[in-house]
C-alpha cells in the first residue's frame, strides 16, 4: 500500500503507526527549521582501507569511510551532532542484560544515560582503549574493558567484561549495537543513492556477519565480521522508547519509511527468549546464555573489513578465513528437488545436524576447487535449520525453508484463492460481489471490514492482492473451475464496479470499492475510534482514479485472461481474446490519461505492459501498439535523464526499479539498464538463509497491508520476486555472472514461502525476534506472486567452479549429453546457459530437456496434449551477442512470432538446432 499524495504522505502514516514522523527525503514541503547542535570533537585515524573517526568523550566511531571515498561514510556521520545525547547507539556501545543465582535480570545499556569512561592506555595495535563500566549504569556487576584495534589493517572492535561480583554471573542478553547509515531522512534521492547504506545480516552463529551496502550498489562494501567467541546468534532490533516503555535497549532515532532504525549484534539471547520472545515463532538459532564465575572474564568482538564490490564478498569472506556457504540452487527447496550445500572452510566439517531432525537429508557428495559439497533434500515442510560443526569447535547454521513440489503449491493457492477467499453476496452495499477478498488466516475468515478501507476494497495493493494472486496462478496452470468465477469477477465487479465501464474515463481504476461512511451504514463499522485515520476513506476519496499504482492490477487481470483464451481453447467462455487484450490496452490508455501524476514511476507489476505491447504487436493491432509504445517511450524518456530513475510515492522504494528496468531494455537504453541492475543489487542480497536471500528490502508495508501494523524488515514481502525479474533478464544477457542468478532465483523462490500448507498466501514474514511468523493478512501478496509465476522458469547452467548446475529442475550430465528435468512451477520456460537461448511456451509443458555440448542442439521432450492445450506455443530467443539463432527442426508453422507445435496423445520430441 502507498499512501495518498506524493510529498506530504509520510505524516499521517507514521501517525497510523504511532510512529513520530520525519521530514521526507526529496520532500517539496516546508522543511522544519532544525535546531543547531555543537560539533562533537573527533580523534581522526588512517588505518589500510579505512579513514575513521571516534568521538573525544565516548570513543565510539563516529565516522568509518573507505580509503578510497573519504567523503562517504558507512556510519551516520553527518548526524552525529544530533544523536550525540543519551539514548542514542553507536557502534561501540554495549548492551547487557544479567542476573545472580536466584536473582531477577538487569538490564545495563551504555549509551541509555552515558556517563563518563576512564580511558586506558593505547599500545601496540591499540588505536583507543577505554574502561565503560561508567557508562553501563549503576551498580554494575561487571567491568567493561573496550578497545579498538589496527588488526593487520582490519578494524577490530573488542570487549572484555568481568565479573567483579562474588557471585556467579549469567548473562542473558549481550549486544553490540550495529548503527549504519540508513536514515534517507532529509536526503533527496541522489543524495539518498550516495550516501546512504543498507545493512543485511547472515544469522549463522559462529559463521554469521554482516553485509553493509550502498543504495547506489557500488563498491567498496562493508563486512562486519565475528572474532572468536562471538556469534551471530540474533539480530535484535533497538527500537525507539515509546515502542518498549520497558526498555533499555531502545534508540532515539525515529523509525518510519526514511529509517528502518539500528539492530544489535546478538550474541546470547536466552533471556530475551523467556521474556520480550515468549510468544514468537521460532528463532533462527537457539537461544543461548554464558554464566561467568567470580573473576572470569568474556571477550568478545568484530572486526569491519572492505570488499571491493558487493560481487565480491563471497570472496572476501574466503579471504579472512571465514566459512562461506554456497546453496544452488538456493535455500527454498521443494520435497521433490534436488539441491547442493557448497562449502569452504579452513577447517573440516566434522558432523551436520538437522532442525527438526530428519527435515533436511544431507549427506557428503564430492570435493572439488576447495569446495566440499552436500546433497540436500527436503523430508518436512517449512523453516529447518542444517547446522555444520567444524573441526575447530564453530559451528555454521544454514536457514532453510522446505516446500511441496511448485505445482501443488501454486494448485493449493488457486483452490484457496478461489474457494476460501471467494466472496459472494448479492446485498453488498459496497457492491464487490463477485470477488475474491484479502484473508485474516488468524481468524479463519474474509476481511470484508477494515479502517484501511483498501484492504477490503479490492484495490491497491493490501485489497488487489489476493486477486491477482488468483490471476497469475491461471498464466501457466489454468483451471477451468477457477477460470469460470475469475471471468465472473471481471464481468461482474471489475468492469463497471472498479474500473470505469465507459464515458470520458472509461477503463479508469477506483482506489477502492468499500469506503467510510457511517451515516449511510451506521451499524457497519463497530467501534468509531478505530476509524479516526486517514485510511479510512470517504465515498468520493475512494473513487479516485488519478493513483497509477492501481492499474498494473486491473491490466494483469485482462491480460491473463487473454492468455487463457488465445492459448486454451475453450477455459475461457464470456469473451473472446480480443475483448481481454482490448480491456488490457484500454487501462494502460486510461492510466496515462487519468493518473499521470504517479505514472511518472515505475510501478510495481510494471512489467506486464511490456508484455501488453508485445501481444499488440504480435497480433498484428499495429495502430494500438504504437499508441501504447509512444505513451511508454514518453515515461521512459523521463527516466533516462535522471541518474536515479526510481522515485515513488515514498521516498525511497525498491517496486519502481523492475518497470524502469524492462523499458530501458525495451528501448535499447543499456546504461541505464545496467545502471537499474546495480542498485538492485545494492537492496537485494545473496546469504545462506531462505529469509534473506533474495529478499529484496522493505520495511514499511505491514502498515498498509498486514495485519499486524509496524514498521519492521519484512521477509519476503512482494519486492524479492519482483525486483527478481530484471535480474533473471541480466543474467539471460550475461550468463557468465552467477551471482545475478543466484539473487534472482532467490527473491522468485522466495516469494512462494508465503503460501502455507493449505494454500493461503501471507503478505510477508515477520522478521523481528518477537513474532517470527507469518502475517495473519493475505494483503498485499499477490503482487509477490505475479513476480513468482511471471518469472518462473528453470536454468541449465556450466560453472566453472560448480560444474554443472540446475536451476528449478535436476540435472543429470553423464556422457555427450546433458539433461535437465524441469521442476519449477511453470515449466513453460527454459533457458539453456551455454547455448545463451532462452526458450519460453505460451501453451504446453517441458517435461524433459537435453542439451548437446558438442553440437549445441537441444531437445525438448513437451507434455502430450489436453484438451485445453492441443498445441504449445513455442518461442526461441537469443539473450547474448554471441549466441546463434535457432530454430525448430521439422516442418512447424510460425504464426504471431512463435512456433505453433501440434501435440499428441503421448509426449513430443522437438528439436532445437543452430541455424
Amino acid at each position: 500500500m502507498r499512501f495518498p499524495t506524493f510529498r506530504h504522505f509520510v505524516f499521517p502514516a507514521l501517525l497510523l503507526a504511532g510512529i513520530a514522523p520525519g521530514v521526507i527525503a526529496g520532500s517539496h514541503a516546508e522543511t522544519p527549521q532544525k535546531p543547531a547542535f555543537p560539533p562533537i570533537p573527533t580523534r581522526d585515524f588512517a588505518l589500510g582501507p579505512f579513514r575513521l573517526a571516534l568521538r573525544g568523550d565516548t570513543q565510539t566511531l563516529a565516522r568509518l569511510s573507505p580509503a578510497s571515498d573519504a567523503a562517504f561514510s558507512f556510519v551516520p556521520t553527518a548526524r552525529e551532532p544530533e544523536r550525540a545525547g543519551d539514548g542514542y547507539n553507536h557502534i561501540g556501545d554495549l548492551n547487557l542484560r544479567v542476573r545472580a543465582p536466584d536473582g531477577e535480570w538487569r538490564d545495563f545499556a551504555s549509551a541509555h544515560a552515558r556517563r563518563p569512561i576512564r580511558p586506558l592506555a593505547a599500545r601496540g595495535a591499540v588505536i583507543a582503549a577505554a574502561d565503560i563500566t561508567a557508562s553501563m549504569g549503576k551498580d554494575a556487576p561487571f567491568s567493561v574493558e573496550r578497545r579498538w584495534i589496527n588488526d593487520a589493517s582490519a578494524l577490530a572492535l573488542r570487549f572484555r567484561i568481568v565479573n567483579t561480583s562474588a557471585q556467579p554471573l549469567e548473562i542473558g542478553a549481550l549486544g553490540m549495537p550495529m548503527v549504519f547509515d540508513n536514515i534517507l531522512t532529509d536526503r533527496s534521492l541522489d543524495e539518498a543513492h550516495s550516501q546512504a547504506s543498507f545493512v543485511d545480516p547472515y544469522i549463522g552463529r559462529d559463521a554469521g556477519y554482516l553485509q553493509v551496502t550502498r543504495l547506489n550498489g557500488q563498491g567498496p562494501a562493508l563486512l562486519v565480521l565475528p572474532e572468536k567467541g562471538t556469534p551471530l546468534e540474533a539480530y535484535s532490533p533497538l527500537k525507539n522508547p515509546g515502542e518498549d516503555k520497558a526498555a533499555i535497549f531502545t534508540d532515539r532515532s525515529p523509525r518510519g519509511q526514511t529509517s528502518e532504525g539500528f539492530y544489535d549484534w546478538t550474541v546470547y539471547s536466552a533471556a530475551y527468549a523467556t521474556r520480550e520472545w515468549k510468544d514468537a515463532g521460532e528463532q533462527w538459532n537457539v537461544p543461548a546464555a554464558r554464566t561467568l564465575k567470580p573473576g572470569e572474564a568474556l571477550d568478545i568482538g568484530v572486526r569491519f573489513v572492505v570488499s571491493p564490490a558487493i560481487h565480491a564478498i563471497e570472496q572476501t569472506l574466503i579471504a579472512h578465513k571465514r566459512p562461506v556457504a554456497i546453496g544452488i540452487p538456493g535455500y527454498v527447496v521443494p520435497q521433490d528437488q534436488q539441491a547442493s550445500l557448497f562449502v569452504r572452510a579452513r577447517s573440516a566439517i566434522t558432523n551436520f545436524e538437522s532442525h527438526p531432525i530428519g527435515a533436511i537429508e544431507a549427506a557428503f557428495a564430492s570435493k572439488a576447487k576447495g569446495w566440499t559439497r552436500l546433497s540436500i533434500r527436503a523430508r518436512g515442510w517449512g523453516p529447518a535449520r542444517l547446522t555444520l560443526t567444524y573441526a575447530d569447535g564453530e559451528k555454521q547454521t544454514i536457514s532453510y525453508f522446505l516446500t511441496k513440489p511448485l505445482d501443488q503449491v501454486t494448485a493449493d493457492l488457486g483452490r484457496f484463492s478461489t474457494t476460501k477467499q471467494w466472496f459472494e453476496g448479492k446485498d453488498d452495499p459496497f457492491h464487490r460481489s463477485p470477488a475474491i477478498l484479502t484473508y485474516d488466516d488468524e481468524a479463519k475468515k474474509i476481511v470484508d471490514v477494515e479502517p484501511r478501507v483498501w484492504i477490503a476494497g479490492m484495490s491497491d495493493e493490501g485489497g488487489a492482492g489476493s486477486w491477482v494472486a488468483a490471476m497469475m496462478k491461471q498464466l501457466d496452470n489454468p483451471d477451468a473451475a477457477e477460470i469460470a468465477r475469475l471471468e465472473r469477477m471481471v464481468d461482474e465487479t471489475i468492469v463497471g464496479q472498479l474500473q470505469i465501464a465507459d464515458g470520458p474515463h472509461a477503463g479508469a481504476v477506483r482506489k477502492s470499492l468499500f469506503y467510510y461512511d457511517p451515516a449511510k451504514f451506521p451499524s457497519l463499522y463497530g467501534d468509531a475510534d478505530k476509524w479516526k485515520s486517514w485510511t479510512s476513506w470517504n465515498e468520493k476519496d475512494a473513487g479516485d482514479i488519478g493513483r497509477a499504482y492501481n492499474y498494473p492490477h486491473v491490466a494483469i487481470g485482462h491480460w491473463v485472461l487473454y492468455r487463457v483464451a488465445r492459448n486454451h481453447p475453450g477455459l475461457v467462455t464470456r469473451h473472446d481474446w480480443r475483448w481481454y487484450l482490448d480491456h488490457a490496452y484500454q487501462t494502460v490508455v486510461a492510466m496515462m490519461r487519468d493518473a499521470p501524476h504517479y505514472a511518472q514511476f515505475g510501478l510495481m507489476e510494471g512489467d506486464v505492459f511490456v508484455d501488453i505491447l508485445t501481444d499488440l504487436q504480435r497480433e498484428g493491432l499495429a495502430d494500438e501498439a504504437a499508441g501504447m509504445e509512444r505513451l511508454m517511450k514518453a515515461r521512459a524518456d523521463h527516466w533516462r535523464t535522471l541518474k536515479y530513475p526510481f522515485g515513488s510515492e515514498m521516498p525511497w522504494d525498491s517496486t519502481g526499479q523492475p518497470e524502469v528496468y524492462a523499458w530501458m531494455r525495451h528501448f535499447g537504453w543499456q546504461p541505464q539498464a545496467d545502471a537499474t541492475r546495480e542498485v538492485i543489487l545494492g537492496y537485494d542480497p545473496t546469504i545462506p538463509s531462505w529469509g534473506y536471500n533474495g529478499n529484496a528490502r522493505r520495511y514499511w508495508d505491514f502498515l498498509y497491508g498486514g495485519k499486524y501494523p509496524r514498521v519492521e524488515r519484512q521477509i519476503h514481502h512482494y519486492g524479492s520476486a519482483l525486483n527478481a525479474v530484471p535480474l533473471f533478464d541480466a543474467f539471460r544477457r550475461d550468463p557468465a555472472d552467477l551471482h545475478l542468478l543466484r539473487v534472482a532465483y532467490g527473491g522468485m523462490m522466495g516469494g512462494i514461502t508465503n503460501i502455507d500448507q493449505q494454500g493461503f498466501s501471507s503478505a510477508a514474514f515477520h522478521s523481528w525476534p518477537d513474532m517470527m511468523k507469518w502475517d495473519p493478512y493475505s494483503g498485499d501478496y499477490g503482487m509477490g506472486f505475479f513476480g513468482h509465476a511471471y518469472a518462473a522458469a528453470t536454468y541449465l547452467v556450466n560453472d566453472p567452479t560448480f560444474g554443472w548446475l540446475g536451476f528449478g529442475g535436476d540435472v543429470d550430465a553423464a556422457g555427450d549429453a546433458v539433461t535437465i528435468t524441469p521442476k519449477d512451477g511453470a515449466r513453460a520456460r527454459l533457458f539453456v546457459a551455454p547455448a545463451g537461448q532462452w526458450i519460453t511456451l505460451d501453451a504446453g509443458k517441458i517435461a524433459i530437456a537435453r542439451y548437446m555440448p558438442a553440437t549445441g542442439r537441444i531437445t525438448l521432450t513437451l507434455d502430450a496434449a489436453t484438451p485445453a492445450t492441443p498445441a504449445a506455443r513455442l518461442f526461441v530467443t537469443a539473450t547474448t551477442r554471441s549466441a546463434r539463432r535457432y530454430a525448430p527442426l521439422g516442418d512447424i508453422p510460425l504464426e504471431r512470432g512463435g512456433f505453433t507445435v501440434t501435440l499428441g496423445a503421448t509426449a513430443r520430441e522437438i528439436v532445437l538446432a543452430p541455424r
